[in-house]
């Protein structure tokens, strides 16, 4: 035991609130302002402190800046996301690698070769894994986009084997979330939806 203070964290400004939850949207059209390289590395510089168990940090994220790049991914979205896609000056492929304990002796040091020796002949309850902590790290990747100044367009609706073909071939990469990338355009955001009432998704023990 000691007498010494707990550590006082700092509290996000009203500011920081709105930016990064309520006012926050999901942007449906994108402005012709391109987004450069150093913003988007500014945003995995953010997203990559995400919390993972063990620290197994498997999201991977492969940033698609490039006409020809949106073109190869938009052949496997769905229809309606082919144009918003083409017309966002970036677009970040969400991935999970099922590979990622061959990373533990680097991200965990103390057990690191104990946990890479452990999952090695676990393919099944490494994929699992990966794509539970992947979906944890996305949603702090969503976060860092708007910590960024920018807006996320975050969609699921893509041929997964597609992408994973296109992009990822011979690769323990696998595709999860396709994130398109950059300051919102005309009318871009659709009518504000409810929130679940408290009462429904709260319960106090």
């Amino acid at each position: 035991m000691t007498d010494r203070e707990p550590q006082a964290l700092d509290v996000l400004d009203d500011a920081g609130r709105k930016v990064l939850f309520t006012e926050a949207r999901t942007a449906n059209t994108f402005a012709e302002v391109a987004v450069a390289d150093d913003e988007l590395a500014m945003i995995w510089e953010l997203a990559r402190w995400s919390p993972s168990a063990a620290n197994g940090q498997p999201l991977r994220v492969l940033f698609v800046r490039t006409p020809e790049g949106k073109e190869r991914l938009g052949r496997h979205l769905d229809e309606g996301n082919r144009a918003k896609t083409l017309s966002a000056p970036a677009v970040a492929i969400l991935a999970y690698d099922v590979d990622f304990h061959e990373q533990m002796p680097t991200v965990f040091p103390a057990r690191g070769e104990m946990l890479r020796a452990a999952f090695a002949g676990q393919i099944d309850a490494r994929e699992s894994i990966a794509v539970y902590n992947s979906a944890l790290q996305t949603g702090v990747f969503l976060l860092a986009v708007r910590a960024a100044g920018l807006a996320a367009g975050p969609m699921a609706g893509f041929n997964k084997a597609g992408v994973d073909e296109e992009f990822f071939a011979g690769t323990s990469w696998r595709s999860h979330l396709v994130v398109n990338i950059g300051h919102p355009g005309a009318d871009p955001w659709f009518p504000r939806l409810p929130r679940v009432p408290v009462e429904d998704s709260v319960a106090w023990a």
